[in-house]
């Protein structure tokens, strides 16, 4: 017995309609080279293509993939009333969202697998807006920062509890979730993450940048907090300067927790824009990437040495609101 017997005996011990269990059938033979007039069987004949589509997305060679989509969207184009080309829009709008959703659970695959490939978008032709790039590797390896995670022990006497911010955190990434499952504005979404982190973990201000591409500079682009318009107008990231440590982190990926830049080691590697400006004694980054260029940044900081508490699962609950910013990026584009 096959899965699709499988599947219409189990449909039909449970009452479920005729109209649904004849739904879970493959149609046979070839597409038909006219639109069905029923609802149903245009169902199952765009069933039967998107698992074409999903086949040759997980088993096709590189080489002939685009080439071989092209090919189901002209055969399946006049049966299911649509354009060859309409039908590759939504073939790529559907592969974008996926890889978006994989970036926001922060799902790793092993490389020259199905999965891998069901994860590789095609190349994109001409420049886009803003994000030209995808989730890189979360990886630091300078000494004088402290990487997330850690629950930092100075501030275990601190006035929120560990619980307390991820319950915080878990709370706004549901509330993001469901704003995005609707069209959305993006900046309305940006200003959801920010405030989710900023009311768990109490910063003193947060500042959102954004790469201009003329310059090839991370800018602020709106904040939260006090004195967050003076941090807007100073935080200026060059991404191709030497030896500055927020330029090292956002090209790496690296999610860091400064824990206390007073330090006269830290304070040589923090770029003069900085100490000069801003110069906060503790503070946090949290890079966004797409196809492991950074477009974004997320800054956070206090106003004491180890005034940021950070345990793995609120490292894990930060990372995914960072990762949804990512998707809504994505989905915006």
């Amino acid at each position: 017995m096959g899965f699709e017997d499988l599947g219409v005996g189990v449909a039909r011990v449970w009452g479920l309609p005729e109209s649904l269990q004849r739904c879970m059938r493959k149609p046979l033979g070839s597409p038909m080279q006219r639109a069905p007039e029923q609802g149903i069987e245009r169902l199952r004949w765009a069933a039967m293509a998107a698992n074409e589509v999903a086949s040759t997305l997980l088993f096709s060679e590189p080489a002939q993939l685009e080439a071989q989509l092209g090919q189901i969207g002209a055969r399946y184009a006049r049966t299911l009333a649509l354009s060859a080309e309409a039908i590759a829009e939504a073939t790529l709008r559907a592969r974008h969202k996926l890889v978006a959703l994989a970036e926001a659970l922060d799902l790793r695959v092993a490389p020259d697998t199905p999965a891998a490939r069901l994860l590789k978008l095609p190349p994109v032709a001409g420049s886009q807006v803003v994000p030209e790039d995808a989730i890189g590797a979360h990886e630091l390896r300078v000494s004088e920062t402290q990487p997330l995670p850690a629950v930092l022990e100075s501030q275990a006497g601190g006035a929120v509890s560990v619980a307390q911010v991820n319950e915080v955190l878990a709370a706004g990434i549901q509330d993001i979730t469901n704003a995005m499952v609707e069209s959305f504005q993006l900046n309305d979404v940006l200003r959801m993450i920010l405030e989710t982190m900023f009311r768990a973990l109490g910063f003193r201000r947060m500042v959102f940048c954004l790469r201009e591409a003329r310059t090839d500079m991370l800018t602020g682009r709106f904040g939260l907090g006090e004195g967050s318009e003076t941090a807007v107008r100073a935080l200026k990231v060059p991404l191709k300067a030497q030896g500055d440590l927020f330029a090292a982190v956002c090209l790496r990926g690296a999610d860091t927790l400064i824990n206390d830049a007073t330090e006269p080691r830290m304070q040589a590697r923090l770029p003069e824009w900085y100490r000069k400006g801003i110069n906060a004694p503790s503070f946090l980054l949290l890079p966004l990437q797409i196809k492991g260029q950074t477009f974004a940044l997320i800054y956070a900081d206090q106003a004491a040495a180890g005034g940021i508490v950070v345990d793995d699962k609120a490292l894990g609950l930060l990372r995914t609101l960072r990762n949804q910013a990512v998707m809504a990026f994505r989905q915006a584009g």
